[in-house]
């Protein structure tokens, strides 16, 4: 069983395509017959992409198409959506999957604020009003996963930004999935992905080999068409170092905080260690 849009013949447009979980969902969805168009930024990176994409797919190069695409920009993202649609016709699945995680700090250099929003919450903002609005004319089943992070639930410090832009992916993400349910005829799902730790270009940090506690993009993308599968809208994924028990842990703690008026971010609080640790230790893995 799988997504009822996830069919050959269907047309997927996949944004951070050219690498990680972006390539690994578009080598799938290839594989499986449907017509992938990959949005990244750097032509010779999306060209090597390609012809990775293409190696899956039973039609080959007629079955892929490329376009440098800056997310973060409105226009750009329409322009995409017209080139898809003047080459194949509607959209059927909408993976809104570009980030970036060049680092920021409270009082670090706005511009690392400015453009990690711009791409990781507007890039998937722009995704949704160029895309979904032709998808619901189209009136039938649809598919649009857009890629949160854990670091926008549980929100640890070190890298606020990137905190920021993922928690409104979320809170982004849930509101169309209501909205969308509730519109008359409405067949398109939505879905939240929210990867574990992934060996990718945005985790490597230099590192060239993958890390025993790293899952593979390839991993990630499987247990993604698993969960859709089930119909999950929380597509919370594990790793090798941290399991779905100890993630729901820490996801009721960090709501914990609000509900008990504890100080924000107490996980990370001195004074509430063992209080964290008993709390966690009480789950069953």
């Amino acid at each position: 069983m799988t997504h009822p849009a996830i069919q050959a013949g269907n047309v997927a447009v996949v944004t951070g395509g050219a690498a990680g979980i972006g390539l690994a969902a578009a080598v799938a969805f290839a594989r499986a017959g449907l017509k992938v168009c990959i949005a990244d930024m750097g032509e010779e990176r999306l060209a090597a992409a390609a012809r990775h994409i293409q190696e899956a797919a039973p039609k080959g190069a007629d079955q892929v198409m490329t376009s440098e695409t800056d997310v973060s920009r409105l226009e750009e993202v329409s322009a995409l959506a017209d080139r898809v649609r003047s080459r194949w016709g509607g959209v059927d699945v909408l993976m809104n999957n570009a980030g970036i995680q060049p680092g920021s700090a409270m009082f670090g250099p706005r511009e690392n604020w400015e453009r990690v929003i711009a791409v990781n919450l507007w890039g998937v903002i722009n995704g949704v009003q160029a895309f979904v609005p032709e998808m619901i004319k189209q009136e039938k089943p649809g598919l649009v996963i857009n890629t949160g992070s854990k670091q926008g639930i549980t929100t640890p410090p070190g890298d606020p930004a990137y905190n920021v832009s993922k928690a409104g992916v979320k809170v982004m993400t849930e509101a169309l999935a209501h909205e969308l349910r509730n519109a008359a005829g409405g067949r398109i799902s939505v879905h939240l992905l929210i990867p574990g730790f992934v060996f990718t270009e945005l985790t490597a940090k230099g590192r060239t080999a993958k890390p025993a506690g790293a899952w593979t993009p390839e991993q990630t993308v499987d247990f993604m068409l698993e969960r859709l599968a089930a119909g999950d809208f929380y597509i919370l994924c594990p790793d090798n170092e941290v399991t779905r028990a100890l993630d729901e842990k820490r996801i009721l703690w960090a709501a914990g905080d609000i509900v008990e008026n504890r100080p924000p971010l107490s996980r990370w609080h001195g004074a509430y260690d063992e209080a964290f640790a008993a709390f966690v230790k009480g789950q069953k893995d």
